[in-house]
């Protein structure tokens, strides 16, 4: 897996003219949610409390640069828990995982620590909730994503996986008059309603989740984006190219008038011909990005003459998670109150 390029081995951008003052306009919020925060911090006080290695079933959250910075600190990246010595360390990533996991895991005498996202949790409970009472179980998200698989996996035999809208029109129920939506927490807020609504003009008894599925730091960053967009002649978004919600940043980005956008990892993926004749950038960073290689894409933007920066903030976020029950205390016993933040600046 590749290592972020230090800033000073980066191709510098070049300062071209253009017509008018060239400014950025940062997105507020952006990166760390509190669930990733959360999340990432587990592998660090598990390495910290057991030793080097400790095992993680899949990305810990979808972002290269935070799994080769825990991989560099002992964490060892396994798809599957088969893959884990008997008796070892194994930490469930943000993203969920489904009941088979953790009997499998069981099986193999593993420690299981938890890094599941609270907001993920309470799908699957909602998930569990609705197939005991005998719902069909409509799960809008994309088929293959940890977080979908997790949540399906609560109820195999009540859950259809819908895509898209498009497959809205045509999924096929058993009983039109007791199914029910759950969604992935990370999607696009304005495509999960229209597939909603397409499936509610065939299925008027379509039931709600008792609560929005997706989450506070998804919704927050796109309405974050939306606002930015339409004064943008280009929007860059920092984040993976797995990371569902900064893939949906982009297209969000070009659905509300940014002229064109474009999602990176780092600040050397920044190309110059990008930047020709535009004034205004937006940037923004997903909710698994640190706020190191926003600030890195930002000095990189500033050589090429944008070091007006101007935050666009849209909500503040101050949700708090505390860490997995198995790293509340320290070594010595001691209770760790520590709970973690949906802004925090980590390197």
């Amino acid at each position: 897996m590749p290592t972020r390029r230090r800033a000073a081995e980066r191709a510098r951008l070049e300062n071209r003219p253009v017509d008018g003052d060239k400014r950025v306009l940062l997105a507020a919020p952006r990166g760390y949610c509190a669930g990733v925060d959360r999340a990432v911090v587990a592998v660090e006080k598990a390495l910290e409390r057991y030793g080097a290695p400790v095992y993680v079933r899949k990305q810990i959250v979808h972002n290269i640069h935070v799994v080769t910075e825990l991989e560099q600190k002992g964490a060892i990246f396994v798809e599957e828990v088969d893959e884990v010595p008997e008796g070892a360390h194994v930490v469930f990533s943000a993203h969920g995982v489904s009941p088979a996991v953790v009997q499998g895991a069981a099986d193999r005498g593993l420690h299981a620590i938890d890094a599941t996202c609270p907001l993920v949790t309470k799908v699957h409970r909602e998930a569990v909730r609705f197939a005991r009472d005998d719902f069909e179980i409509l799960l809008i998200g994309h088929e293959g994503h940890e977080e979908v698989e997790g949540t399906a996996g609560e109820a195999p035999e009540h859950v259809t996986i819908v895509n898209s809208p498009d497959e809205a029109d045509t999924v096929v129920v058993k009983d039109p008059n007791k199914v029910v939506w759950l969604s992935q927490t990370t999607l696009s807020v304005d495509e999960t309603m229209e597939t909603v609504n397409r499936l509610r003009a065939r299925f008027p008894e379509l039931q709600n989740p008792p609560s929005d599925d997706i989450c506070y730091a998804t919704q927050n960053r796109q309405v974050a984006i939306k606002k930015i967009a339409k004064d943008a002649d280009l929007v860059i978004v920092v984040g993976s190219a797995n990371s569902s919600n900064s893939v949906r940043l982009v297209e969000v980005a070009l659905e509300y008038g940014a002229k064109a956008a474009y999602r990176v990892d780092y600040a050397d993926e920044v190309r110059q011909e990008w930047l020709d004749g535009v004034r205004t950038i937006g940037v923004t960073s997903g909710a698994s990005v640190p706020e190191v290689l926003v600030r890195e894409v930002l000095q990189a933007l500033d050589e090429a003459g944008y070091a007006d920066v101007e935050e666009v903030r849209t909500a503040e976020e101050d949700l708090m998670f505390s860490l997995p029950k198995e790293l509340r205390q320290d070594i010595a016993g001691k209770r760790d109150e520590r709970a973690l933040g949906g802004r925090v600046s980590r390197a």
